[in-house]
């Protein structure tokens, strides 16, 4: 049974999760912590954070030093995950060809136990490199025979966010005029980061074996509610616009030439108006956690002084 001695390696653990992740932990009592990621300004940050925490800059897709973490691990939480890029082999190299080298690393080490964070999306209707790379790398953890979870989130936001909810935040504070497209009507699930990283510490815990849970907002909400949300709880006036969908999307790929991350991409339209209704488990009941109001998470993810402040890079 894991306890507040047990070793913790976090992949990916300098991105949005794992920063949460690692709040969370060290609140649990953990003491021995693992944080590997290959974003050098995200990991100043970690390491400013968290000067106790063990921290290692590293590229998970390349052999190296970094695979001696997993001696002695008794626990990987897999975070590590290309979420946007223009280029289909990004997505390959750090979904899949990352993973397969994390994955023989922990093996070789005799690492006992995995919680890997998947998306939503292996289950979406949506169809990109992000869905593709995702829904394989998640069979490499389900086929790899090591004890496993797998936790499936829908679109998350809260402390840190360098995108989505984040990036929309800060862009309306910038502007008079903040762009929807189309009437906005688009049923959204979003996930508060730090209830799901509750359910995280929960999986660790219990170390369940081979279970699959699509981990899921309760709050069912459009997109433009959203907006109107944060923009309520950060005292905004900024006017909400409407602009047709099919101009949107086009000048997203006209920014998306001109931007090397863009923030937000033709295909992120696509899979925010394609429909999801996803059903998730029932994280009071099954991992202990009951959800924060959509309203509060959006005032402690944004107007939080303790970390609200505090932007990851992408």
């Amino acid at each position: 049974m894991p306890s507040e001695h047990s070793k913790i390696v976090i992949t990916g653990a300098a991105g949005l999760v794992g920063q949460n992740l690692i709040v969370e932990l060290k609140s649990h009592g953990f003491v021995r912590i693992v944080a590997i990621d290959k974003h050098e300004y995200n990991l100043g940050i970690l390491r400013q954070l968290h000067p106790d925490v063990e921290v290692i800059q590293a590229d998970l897709a390349v052999p190296g030093d970094w695979e001696q973490a997993f001696e002695g691990a008794d626990c990987l939480v897999q975070l590590h995950a290309q979420i946007t890029s223009k280029f289909r082999d990004v997505f390959i190299r750090n979904n899949i060809d990352a993973t397969r080298l994390v994955l023989a690393a922990a093996q070789r080490h005799g690492t006992p136990y995995i919680v890997h964070i998947s998306s939503s999306v292996v289950i979406s209707v949506a169809v990109d490199d992000y869905t593709e790379t995702k829904r394989a790398q998640e069979e490499l953890v389900v086929s790899s025979g090591m004890r496993h979870c797998v936790l499936r989130p829908t679109l998350m936001f809260g402390w840190f966010d360098p995108k989505h909810f984040g990036w929309l935040s800060r862009f309306m504070a910038r502007t008079p005029v903040f762009p929807i497209p189309g009437d906005g009507r688009y049923m959204r699930q979003p996930l508060y980061e730090r209830d799901f990283c509750r359910c995280i510490v929960d999986c660790i815990l219990r170390e369940r074996n081979g279970e699959i849970y699509d981990v899921v907002g309760d709050t069912r909400i459009d997109y433009v509610d959203i907006i109107r949300t944060i923009k309520k709880a950060k005292g905004l006036r900024t006017a909400i616009v409407h602009i047709p969908y099919g101009l949107f999307a086009f000048l997203l790929k006209v920014y998306a030439l001109f931007s090397g991350k863009p923030p937000f991409t033709a295909d992120q339209l696509k899979a925010l108006s394609a429909g999801d209704d996803f059903k998730g488990v029932d994280t009071a009941q099954i991992f202990g956690v009951t959800q924060t109001s959509f309203a509060e998470a959006v005032r402690e993810s944004y107007c939080d002084p303790r970390y609200s402040a505090i932007v990851l890079k992408r």
